[in-house]
């Protein structure tokens, strides 16, 4: 289980990393949205896989709900 979590840490960092990089783009003074807006998409692409990980996962039972709040 720990090259799962491996996997999930390195998918968040690189959502974080894309997510800087258009916040970068976006705050220059060179004016290029077309570099903002494929940092952008590659931001929703990472995010909808880590989500249909994160659900295989669950339907595989590698990870399971923690229950907080039952």
């Amino acid at each position: 289980m720990d090259i799962f979590k491996t996997v999930v840490g390195i998918a968040l960092l690189a959502i974080l990393f894309s997510l800087g990089k258009a916040l970068f783009h976006l705050t220059s003074g060179k004016g290029n949205p077309d570099k903002m807006v494929r940092a952008l998409t590659w931001r929703i692409g990472l995010s909808i896989g880590l989500l249909l990980l994160m659900l295989f996962a669950a339907h595989q039972g590698w990870i399971s709900p923690h229950g907080v709040g039952r």
